[in-house]
């Protein structure tokens, strides 16, 4: 059950200082409280992150098992391997697409028959993460 209420307890925490900042923009007011409350909850996760894996919430029954189930360290480091390939090909992709995206829309703000061009040039930044993302499983299948 632990597994279930811990997650969706994080995902709550995150997810709350979301609701103040709606509700100021709809006023007209500075969102500098939600920002605040944001920074708050998100270093309470990363705590929870941090204390939870060391206190008694897990039975040893199940730690037992799952390290069982871990093959050897090979297979730990080439899943490492895969989450960092799909890790830093989307943060390259995001970079690809913030600085393409912004050029495209002052070409078509200026000439808007350049909509086509500049489109591809947003999607081909994009693939970058699609790429990253097939190298992961193939790295995953090739462990298994």
């Amino acid at each position: 059950m632990e597994i279930f209420v811990l997650p969706a307890v994080c995902v709550a925490l995150l997810c709350a200082p979301l609701v103040p900042a709606v509700i100021k923009a709809k006023k007209g007011k500075s969102p500098k409280f939600a920002f605040i409350a944001n920074l708050c909850t998100f270093f309470g996760v990363m705590l929870l992150a941090i204390i939870f894996p060391f206190g008694e919430f897990v039975s040893a029954a199940e730690a037992e098992a799952a390290v069982d189930a871990v093959i050897s360290t090979g297979a730990g480091i080439g899943y490492f391997g895969a989450g960092l390939t799909t890790g830093l090909s989307c943060i390259g992709a995001g970079i690809a697409v913030g600085s393409g995206a912004s050029a495209a829309i002052g070409a078509v703000a200026e000439d808007p028959k350049s909509f086509v061009k500049s489109l591809i040039f947003v999607v081909l930044g994009e693939g970058i993460a699609l790429y990253g993302l097939l190298i992961s499983i193939l790295i995953i299948n090739g462990l298994g």
